[in-house]
């Protein structure tokens, strides 16, 4: 689940770094990411022999948990299976960090999926958008789009973070974290 807000105006901003992230892996993978169900644009596939559901929320951030309880229900799945991707405040711009459970560290979306989910135990892929600069509303920074300097690396940090959503599924959160979290 790639946690981002639905509409045109949300497309690109740093929120949406989740949504940015399934996209890329629908395209890579071949999956198109289009049923409407359980409160989300949903589209499944495999990945190796393991079978995969990409679901961007439609409930806008703050409620995203109504989607993510859903989904678990819809495919009978449990929350250890299940893998959020969200944009962070507290990591710099680039960095990934992969973690199973804990607690929503100030993000809304988290805190909804927390909320819905009794099994808080899933994995957590947060993608670094930096700080916003002094002055500026943290809410207004996290809605805003990238600027051309970090546009132009948006791209890799996008290709770091399939192979880190890779890893998580082929090979399991543990090895994923050994492999990805000491990465700058």
């Amino acid at each position: 689940m790639g946690l981002g807000n639905p509409g045109r105006r949300y497309l690109r901003t740093r929120h949406n770094l989740g949504f940015l992230l399934l996209d890329r892996v629908a395209e890579t993978r071949g999956i198109r990411i289009g049923d409407e169900r359980c409160e989300s644009l949903v589209g499944r596939g495999e990945w190796e022999r393991e079978s995969l559901v990409l679901a961007k929320p439609q409930t806008y951030m703050n409620n995203s948990g109504l989607a993510a309880a859903a989904l678990l229900r819809r495919f009978r799945v449990r929350g250890a299976d299940l893998v959020v991707v969200y944009d962070d405040l507290d990591l710099p711009f680039g960095r990934l960090r992969i973690r199973c459970g804990g607690s929503a560290g100030g993000h809304r979306g988290l805190a909804s999926i927390l909320q819905h989910v009794a099994d808080r135990d899933f994995v957590r892929l947060r993608l670094g958008i930096g700080r916003p600069p002094a002055g500026m509303d943290a809410v207004d920074y996290v809605l805003s789009r990238f600027p051309d300097e970090q546009q132009d690396s948006l791209d890799g940090v996008l290709t770091r973070a399939a192979e880190a959503l890779e890893a998580i599924v082929l090979e399991g959160p543990v090895r994923a974290m050994e492999s990805f979290n000491r990465l700058h």
